[in-house]
């Protein structure tokens, strides 16, 4: 996919283009990644979940997680369609492990999620290092687990230490309406961005 948007001829009509959009959702393990992608996604996702076995003992901190059974090994991949534009959504494996894959993943990127589990927020840490790096524009979605949020949303921007324009949202990532919220958020995030770098 070429950088931040493309556009090509849509099939029976060559009069209209049709705009691609990427957007990466990274975080922690356990953050809550493939939920989001299944809770919004047109199709039926593309999924890399796998079952977790003793190897990953010791591996794999599931902290406050324990009744994970399965973890990404790989990536999540959906899709949204918006009248000509298609959003596709690109979930990164948490466990540093993969952290490989993450320089493709983001390639092309017009920015990311950082899913954030605020019960175990030090996870977020190489994700927001990663995008700080490669200056890829990122919200921070904290997702409530059992409806409620370990630290607030001014706590964890005090904690995490980010430039005070990046956009801190609370989601459920079970939560269809809370999911579109945050893409939203994401792609307003990165266009402001541009237009201050590019007035």
């Amino acid at each position: 996919m070429t950088s931040r948007l493309s556009e090509r001829p849509s099939s029976g009509d060559s009069g209209i283009t049709t705009r691609s959009l990427k957007i990466v959702i990274a975080g922690g393990f356990a953050a809550g990644k493939t939920t989001f992608v299944e809770s919004i996604s047109e199709i039926t996702p593309l999924t890399t979940e796998a079952p977790m076995t003793s190897l990953s003992l010791g591996v794999d901190d599931t902290g406050d997680v324990r009744t994970k059974t399965h973890t990404t090994v790989a990536l999540d991949f959906g899709r949204i369609t918006f009248n000509t534009s298609m959003l596709y959504l690109f979930g990164t494996p948490g466990q540093d492990r993969f952290w490989f894959m993450w320089d493709e993943l983001v390639r092309g990127a017009v920015g990311a999620i950082v899913m954030v589990d605020t019960r175990r927020l030090a996870d977020c840490f190489p994700a927001l290092d990663f995008f700080d790096t490669h200056n890829v524009p990122y919200v921070i979605a904290l997702n409530r687990f059992n409806g409620s949020l370990a630290h607030s949303t001014e706590a964890v921007r005090e904690a995490v230490d980010i430039d005070p324009d990046t956009p801190i949202v609370a989601i459920d990532a079970r939560n269809r309406a809370d999911v579109k919220a945050s893409l939203v958020a994401v792609v307003r995030h990165a266009i402001a961005r541009r237009k201050a770098t590019n007035p």
